[in-house]
């Protein structure tokens, strides 16, 4: 093979479809032949180039919900093999000697590649990224449906996993869209008394299917006052990107409660001071996990039946994959099937 495919895409709104040189795999990488890769909203951040140190205009190959099976191994790769099926998450694999790896903390690795951001990711026939970023995924699953469980499962299933509700308290979830469809399917499984939260009827019918014991509709009432008829609840997980949808959600807690923000939204959440004081409530953010940490995902959602809603596009359609993905049409996450 003298080359591979791949989605360049700018800031200006442009994907080209190219052929790319293949380069030597690495000490410590692997090369992945990409079955599928999940087009999320974090994506934006690279295509943008809000956090790298890209020269502006440069383009970048998005993408961060992989799946697929090593093609080739470099030097000091152990426990792994040509041929095994992998995933890749928004983390592209910790270095193991920054001061957070030492400390264990490899989701805030200091020196992390991000796939689709720092180099290049997913929308692509071939990726290269450090092993440490792998995760072991089952042979027998669409690889479609795996893909997005890569960023948005483990973002959801880590924030649920790691925050105090225990079986049986009412945990809100907080939009019903790429996340939120995963989040209610994950907390039923978790064993939690669920509330869906949406604006207007129209989802309703949706959030009861995906698990939710209610539903509320925050067009038609306030979402805080009827957590609090319901009880309160010991956990909001927020979904929606934006702050302002959340900020009602924090008089919606129970004592020592949490809102846990994994939507990222471009406006303030505006909270007052005392409901935080007053009942210990806290508002805090969740980014995702480590590989471990998937894989403990992806096995928890292949033994409870949680699956992603997905549409497929081909590789060469990825501009069109993202503009529904922003559009907020998407029912509810795009994947790039690329190949088997």
């Amino acid at each position: 093979m003298s080359g591979y495919r791949a989605v360049e895409a700018t800031a200006d709104g442009g994907f080209t479809l190219v052929e790319r040189e293949f380069e030597p795999v690495g000490a410590g990488q692997v090369r992945i032949a990409v079955e599928a890769c999940g087009v999320c909203h974090s994506d934006v951040a690279g295509i943008m180039n809000m956090t790298s140190s890209r020269p502006s205009g440069v383009p970048v190959v998005p993408g961060h919900e992989v799946v697929g099976r090593i093609d080739a191994v470099g030097e000091g790769v152990t426990g792994r093999r040509v041929g095994q099926r992998v995933g890749v998450g928004y983390l592209g694999g910790h270095c193991g000697g920054c001061a957070m790896c030492r400390r264990g903390d490899f989701v805030y690795c200091t020196d992390q590649p991000v796939p689709g951001d720092s180099v290049p990711g997913g929308y692509a026939e071939y990726l290269t990224v450090r092993a440490s970023g792998l995760v072991a995924v089952p042979d027998d699953l669409p690889a479609a449906e795996l893909a997005p469980l890569m960023c948005a499962g483990l973002t959801v299933h880590h924030a649920l996993v790691a925050s105090p509700a225990r079986v049986g308290d009412l945990v809100a979830v907080q939009g019903i869209g790429g996340l939120g469809h995963l989040g209610i399917q994950y907390a039923r499984a978790l064993g939690f008394r669920v509330a869906a939260i949406a604006r207007g009827p129209g989802k309703e019918e949706l959030a009861l299917r995906l698990g939710a014991h209610h539903y509320i509709d925050s067009a038609a009432s306030d979402p805080g006052q009827a957590l609090r008829d319901l009880g309160g609840a010991r956990v909001v997980l927020a979904t929606a990107g934006s702050g302002a949808s959340m900020s009602p959600l924090v008089e919606g807690l129970a004592v020592h409660g949490q809102l846990i923000v994994v939507g990222v939204a471009q406006d303030p959440i505006e909270v007052s001071t005392v409901p935080l004081v007053f009942g210990g409530r806290s508002v805090v953010g969740s980014l995702t996990g480590t590989p471990g940490d998937n894989e403990d995902n992806v096995a928890f959602a292949h033994a409870h039946g949680i699956r992603s809603m997905v549409e497929t596009l081909p590789l060469e359609r990825a501009g069109e994959a993202y503009a529904r993905m922003m559009s907020g049409d998407a029912r509810f996450r795009m994947v790039l099937e690329v190949g088997r």
